[in-house]
């Protein structure tokens, strides 16, 4: 998909603010958490070059960044999910990555073409880009991408009109993927340690899902965003929302068949978002 790279702040007045929210702080932590070592030499030299110093050459420590900048960067609401057509449980690029106006290449999808080309002119004198902030907004899409509801309905803005109760606190199905899956997850499992989790994620990327880590890291180009889109919207469709409507009391019957989902998905993306660096920087 080629699209027209345009400076991060050149959408600044094209922009109506939305309420869709990526993975969690946790859920994009770990899944740059996990990317960062799996990036080849060069790499990692460009990504250490690229973060601010107060950053410590830790990506996870901004891997949040993009949902903080909303607020001031107004038009880049719209870059972090894609709206389907409610109950198709499909994604094409030309049909579903616009914004709320129409305007196209205005979804995550479109996001991750264009910083992915900002980054390819990383070793160009004078690139007119930021790419500190195209990395940033780079790793932030890739894990929000692989959030199933990123890719869910346009009706309820991908859950976030589904009111639920995950156990007894009230909240909506999207917020329930973005953060209540994984914090119950690390309260019961991993004595509320993110790190811990990582590191059993980090465990199974080499051990239980060796061979299948080797295939998603396969992309024919360098960055393949509709494909991920692709499976998120069937993970929305067979997991996120079955059995869900409006007043769900979700309890572990749902917890704990998601949750490997969650997992399945937060490797996903960490492991694509370095194979990703990695084609970008060599």
């Amino acid at each position: 998909m080629e699209l027209c790279q345009v400076h991060i702040l050149a959408f600044a007045a094209l922009m109506r603010c939305t309420s869709t929210n990526g993975w969690g702080i946790d859920g994009h932590l770990i899944t740059c958490r996990l990317a960062q070592p799996r990036l080849s030499k060069a790499a990692a030299d460009a990504v250490s070059r690229l973060l601010p110093a107060y950053a410590d050459n830790d990506l996870g420590s901004l891997c949040s960044w993009a949902d903080r900048v909303k607020f001031r960067y107004h038009w880049s609401s719209a870059l972090h999910y894609i709206d389907t057509p409610d109950k198709l449980c499909s994604y094409q690029y030309t049909r579903d990555c616009k914004d709320e106006d129409g305007i196209r290449d205005r979804c995550v999808a479109g996001a991750i073409y264009n910083y992915t080309n900002q980054l390819i002119t990383y070793n160009t004198p004078n690139s007119q880009y930021n790419l500190t902030e195209a990395l940033l907004f780079l790793a932030h899409f890739i894990g929000d991408i692989h959030q199933p509801l990123h890719v869910g309905f346009t009706s309820d803005r991908g859950g976030n009109t589904v009111g639920v109760h995950w156990y007894t606190a009230k909240t909506v199905l999207h917020h329930a993927w973005d953060d209540s899956i994984i914090g119950t997850a690390e309260q019961r499992f991993f004595d509320s340690n993110v790190d811990e989790l990582i590191s059993t994620l980090q465990t199974n990327i080499t051990t239980v899902w060796a061979g299948q880590a080797k295939a998603w890291e396969a992309c024919s180009r360098t960055a393949c965003p509709d494909a991920y889109a692709s499976e998120g919207v069937r993970a929305a469709c067979d997991w996120a929302y079955k059995g869900v409507s409006n007043g769900s009391v979700l309890e572990d019957d749902y917890f704990l068949s998601r949750y490997p989902v969650v997992n399945m998905r937060l490797a996903q993306g960490g492991v694509r978002l370095a194979a990703t660096l990695n084609r970008i920087f060599g």
